[in-house]
C-alpha cells in the first residue's frame, strides 16, 4: 500500500480538544494508508520522570503526581468519548490498568530507594501508551479504522554512541509480521519506546518520537513523513530573537541536519537519518495550521539563497589552549580530545590556527570549569615549563552558524558574514568552517548574541535591515525629518528590506521613548505629550538596544552640548547623523578625536546637511579629493537667508524692512543676528576646509558681519528697530555695485593655502552667483581638472523640508553601508 507516516508531538496532543483536532485531521486524509506515530501529551513525560525521582527518594508527593496524571487522562477520555459510553468504558479500563502498573513500578522504586535506568525508561514510556490509546479511541468514535501498535512489539535497538542504533533486520521482521497478522489502513503507533535486541524495555531517548516517525517510514517504505508540531515549519532563525524569521519552504537533508544540530528545536537531527537512508521526503507541518504546506526536506533541496538559515547553541564556554610549545608537536590535539572524551565532555566547536600556536574548543557551560581543570592536569608539565602559556576559560558563549547548500563554491559568503558582524560591532571569539562549506560557525559573547543573530539574518537578506533611530531636536527640521521617515517607512520596508524604527525623540528638556517605534499618526507631533526629563545617557542606551543590530542618533539641534556627545556615541558603535555644525567646525582637538575614532571604529558620522542643506556639497568635495583631484579654491553662497535678502534688495527698498519680512516669513533664525553675523557661513567654510585636510578654526576665517556691533547686546525687537539706522550705508553699497553693473552677494571663499573669508562682495552681473533663485545656495569648485570652468553645485539651500531631506539621505547612506538594498 501507499503509506504516509504522520507523527504528532506533545503540543499537538495537549488536551481533548487537540486530540480531537488531530483525529479529524488524519481522518480527512484517508486516501492513503497511514501510520500515525504519537508522543505523550504535553508535559506528561516530565511528570512521570519527576514522580520516579520522588519515589526513589521516598518523597510521598509522587502519589499525588501520579493521581493528577490519572485524572487528566480519564477526564480527557470522557471529553473525547462521552457520546460513546461503551467505548469510553473500555478506554477508561485500559487507562486505569496502565496507571495500576505505574503505581506498582513507582512503589518498587520507593522500596528500593533508587531508580535504575531500565525502570526509568519503562516508566517514562507510558506517556506514549496513554496518548496512543486516547487517539485510537477517538478515531474509532469518528467511525475510522485505528489499529493500535505498541512500538515495543516492533522496534529492536542496541546501544550506540549517539542515541541508540536500530536493528533494522530484526525490526523489519517484526513489522512484516504485524502487517501480515493485523492488516489495516491506519495504525496508531507509540513513539519514543522500543526494546533492545535482548527484548528488554527501552526508549529512543528524549526527542525520540520524531526518530520513531522516520524509523516507521523506513520500515513501511513510506512515500512521505509528516512531522506535525505547533509551528509552520523550520524557520530561517529563532523567531523569539528574530521576529522577521521566515518559513523555509524547501531544504536538503544536510541543511536540515545542520539547522537541527544548532538549535532548531522543531526537529531532532537524528530523526532525519532513516528518511535520508531511503530518500523519503520529510515535511514539517503545523497541526493547528494544516493549510500551510510547511517545510519540505529531501535529498535535492532547493538552490535559492546561498544561506538558508541561521541557528545557534547557547549556554556554552570557550577554552583556549595557547603556547609556542605546541607548534609542530604531534599529538597535542589528540591529547586534548582524548582527555575530554574520557571525561564525557562534548565538544561543539573546534578552531585552530595554521600556526598551531593556539587551539580552542567550545564545550557546554556546565562542563567548562571541569574541562579546564582536566586540561591543566593533562598539560601540567608543559604549563610548568612555559611550553603552554595558559589554558583560559571564557564563559557565556553562544555558537552561531549559517547554513546552506548554496554556500558551497559561492565566493563572498564568509565576507558577508563577518562584514555583518563588524557593522553591528560584534567581536568574534572563534571561527570554524568545514571543507563542505555548508556551515560556517562563529563563537560570540552571549551578551552580543541576539544583536549578532539579527545582523547576520539581515545581512543575508533573510529579514529587514533594522535601524534603531533616535532624533534629538524636534524643531522645524527635526519635525520635517520625522514626517519624511514615517511617510517612507512602509515603502522602504517593502521595496528595500529596510526597517527604520524611529524609537526616540528628544527636545532640550524632554524626551519620548517608544519601544516599537513611532507610528505615522505621530508625524505631526513626534515629541507628543512626553513628560520624561531629558537624559542623553538613557536615550543612547535605549537606542543602542541589544535586540536590534544597528543604532543611529540624529542631532537636529544647533547645540555644542549635544555635539560634545558624538565621540562617546561613536565609540560605542552608534552612528551619528547631523546638520549641527558645531562638531565639524568647533574645537579642533575634539574634531581630531572624532576622526581618529572613525578610522578605528565601525560607526559612521554623516554631516552632509551641515553645508548646503540638501545639496551634495561635501559628497562632491570628497569625490574630487578621493579620485585624486586637487582643490585649488572654493567659492560659494552658503546662506539661504542672505541669498534671499540680496536677491530682493533693490534701490528704494529698506534692507532693515527686508530683514523683518524674512523673519516674519520664517526665512531667518528667531534672532536674525545669527544669520547676519556671518558666523554660520564661516562654520560651513571651516567644515569644508577640514574636509580638504586644512587645519583651521573659526578664528582663522575673516568674517564681515552685517549685524551692527552697536546692536549686539540689544533685544531682538530693539535690534530690528535699530537696524533701520544703517539702511543708508547698505543702500550706498548697493548703488555703488549697480553703477558698475554688479550685484551684491554674501560670499564665502577658501583656497588651498587655508586663506578663508566671508564677506559681502560686488560681483559682475554675468557671474554664476548673480542669477540665483530666492533662497538658492551655490558652490563653485576650482580644481586641477576644473581650473578654467569651475564645477558648480546649485539648488535650494534653506527650508526645513530641504534640510531634512539632506539628513534623510545621510540616514539612507548609512543604511546602504550596513547592507540595505537601496
Amino acid at each position: 500500500m501507499r503509506w504516509i507516516v504522520h507523527k504528532f508531538g506533545g503540543s499537538s496532543l495537549a488536551d481533548a480538544r487537540c486530540i480531537d483536532h488531530v483525529a479529524r485531521l488524519v481522518a480527512a486524509r484517508d486516501d492513503q494508508a497511514q501510520a500515525v506515530v504519537v508522543s505523550a501529551m504535553a508535559g506528561v513525560t516530565n511528570s512521570l520522570l519527576a514522580a520516579a525521582a520522588d519515589a526513589a527518594c521516598a518523597e510521598p508527593r509522587w502519589t499525588s503526581t501520579l493521581e493528577t496524571l490519572r485524572e487528566q487522562h480519564l477526564a480527557t477520555a470522557t471529553q473525547l468519548l462521552e457520546t460513546h459510553p461503551s467505548l469510553l468504558a473500555t478506554t477508561q479500563d485500559a487507562l486505569n490498568d496502565r496507571f495500576v502498573t505505574l503505581h506498582q513500578l513507582l512503589s518498587s522504586l520507593a522500596l528500593m530507594g533508587s531508580a535504575p535506568n531500565e525502570a526509568l525508561e519503562l516508566i517514562s514510556g507510558h506517556g506514549e501508551l496513554l496518548s496512543a490509546q486516547l487517539l485510537s479511541a477517538r478515531l474509532q468514535a469518528l467511525g475510522q479504522e485505528a489499529e493500535f501498535i505498541d512500538a515495543r512489539d516492533v522496534l529492536r535497538t542496541r546501544p550506540a554512541a549517539l542515541m541508540v542504533a536500530v536493528d533494522w533486520d530484526a525490526s523489519q521482521r517484526q513489522m512484516d509480521t504485524i502487517l501480515a497478522e493485523r492488516p489495516a489502513r491506519r495504525y496508531v503507533i507509540t513513539g519514543f519506546v522500543c526494546r533492545t535486541t535482548e527484548g528488554r524495555i527501552s526508549t529512543l531517548g528524549r526527542n525520540g518520537s520524531d526518530y520513531s516517525g522516520s524509523i516507521f517510514a523506513r520500515l513501511l517504505s513510506a512515500e512521505e513523513v509528516h512531522i506535525w508540531t505547533n509551528v509552520d515549519g523550520l524557520l530561517s532563525a529563532d523567531p523569539t530573537a528574530v521576529p522577521q524569521a521566515e518559513l523555509l519552504e524547501h531544504l536538503s537533508y544536510r541543511e536540515a541536519f545542520e539547522l537541527a544540530y544548532f538549535g532548531a528545536r522543531v526537529i531532532h537531527p537524528q530523526a532525519l537519518s532513516p528518511a535520508l537512508a531511503c530518500d523519503i521526503p520529510v515535511f514539517i507541518r503545523n497541526t493547528f495550521n494544516p493549510e500551510c504546506p510547511g517545510t519540505r526536506i529531501d535529498s535535492a533541496g532547493h538552490p535559492g539563497m546561498p544561506v538558508k538559515g541561521i541557528s545557534g547553541i547557547g549556554d556554552m564556554s570557550l577554552i583556549n589552549i595557547e603556547g609556542a610549545g605546541m607548534i609542530g608537536v604531534p599529538g597535542t590535539a589528540e591529547r586534548i580530545f582524548s582527555a575530554l572524551h574520557r571525561a564525557e565532555i562534548s565538544v561543539s566547536m573546534i578552531s585552530q590556527g595554521s600556526s598551531e600556536h593556539s587551539i580552542c574548543v567550545v564545550v557546554p557551560a556546565g562542563a567548562g570549569d571541569r574541562a579546564r581543570s582536566i586540561l591543566e592536569e593533562v598539560f601540567e608539565r608543559e604549563l610548568r615549563h612555559h611550553q603552554i602559556h595558559r589554558i583560559a576559560l571564557v564563559p557565556d558563549i553562544r555558537i552561531l552558524a549559517i547554513v546552506g547548500e548554496g554556500m558551497t563554491g559561492t565566493p563572498g559568503v564568509a565576507a558577508r558574514l563577518f562584514a555583518s558582524l563588524a557593522r553591528a560591532g560584534i567581536n568574534v571569539r572563534a571561527i570554524a568552517q568545514g571543507a563542505s562549506e555548508r556551515n560556517i560557525s562563529v563563537a560570540v559573547d552571549e551578551a552580543d548574541a541576539e544583536r549578532a543573530l539579527r545582523a547576520i539574518h539581515a545581512g543575508f537578506y533573510l529579514s529587514d535591515q533594522t535601524l534603531s533611530v533616535g532624533l534629538i531636536g524636534p524643531g522645524q527640521v527635526g519635525s520635517a525629518l520625522a514626517r519624511q521617515i514615517l511617510a517612507a517607512a512602509d515603502r522602504l520596508k517593502r521595496e528595500a528590506n529596510l526597517d527604520l524604527r524611529l524609537r526616540a525623540v528628544a527636545s532640550s528638556s524632554r524626551m519620548r521613548l517608544s519601544q516599537p517605534g513611532l507610528q505615522l499618526e505621530d508625524q505631526d507631533d513626534p515629541l507628543g505629550e512626553a513628560h520624561e526629563a531629558l537624559d542623553l545617557d538613557r536615550l543612547a542606551d535605549f537606542i543602542d538596544d541589544d535586540h536590534l543590530p544597528h543604532a543611529v542618533l540624529i542631532d537636529c539641534t544647533a547645540s555644542d552640548r549635544v555635539a560634545e556627545r558624538y565621540l562617546g556615541w561613536l565609540e560605542r558603535g552608534i552612528h551619528v547623523i547631523t546638520p549641527n555644525k558645531h562638531a565639524g567646525s568647533g574645537d579642533p582637538d575634539r574634531y581630531r578625536r572624532i576622526r581618529r575614532q572613525l578610522e578605528r571604529g565601525s560607526a559612521r558620522w554623516r554631516y552632509e546637511a551641515t553645508v548646503g542643506a540638501g545639496l551634495p556639497v561635501i559628497q562632491t568635495l570628497r569625490d574630487l579629493i578621493d579620485t585624486g583631484d586637487h582643490v585649488i579654491r572654493i567659492d560659494g553662497i552658503f546662506s539661504g537667508t542672505l541669498a534671499y535678502l540680496f536677491n530682493r534688495f533693490q534701490p528704494g527698498t529698506s534692507f532693515a524692512e527686508l530683514v523683518r519680512e524674512a523673519r516674519a516669513a520664517g526665512f531667518t533664525e528667531p534672532d536674525p543676528r545669527d544669520d547676519l553675523s556671518g558666523t554660520d557661513v564661516a562654520r560651513k567654510l571651516v567644515i569644508l576646509a577640514r574636509e580638504m585636510g586644512l587645519e583651521i578654526g573659526l578664528d582663522d576665517v575673516a568674517v564681515e558681519s552685517l549685524a551692527p556691533g552697536e546692536l549686539e547686546q540689544a533685544s531682538v525687537d530693539d535690534f530690528l528697530a535699530g537696524l533701520s539706522d544703517y539702511d543708508a550705508a547698505m543702500t550706498e553699497r548697493l548703488e555703488q555695485a549697480q553703477s558698475q553693473d554688479h550685484v551684491l552677494r554674501y560670499v564665502a571663499s577658501l583656497d588651498d593655502q587655508g586663506r578663508a573669508e566671508v564677506a559681502l562682495k560686488s560681483l559682475p552681473a554675468d557671474h554664476p552667483f548673480a542669477h540665483l533663485a530666492l533662497t538658492d545656495n551655490v558652490v563653485a569648485f576650482q580644481t586641477r581638472r576644473y581650473r578654467d570652468n569651475p564645477l558648480i553645485v546649485q539648488g535650494p539651500g534653506a527650508g526645513p523640508d530641504v534640510t531634512a531631506g539632506g539628513v534623510f539621505a545621510d540616514l539612507l547612506r548609512v543604511a546602504v553601508n550596513l547592507g540595505a538594498r537601496l
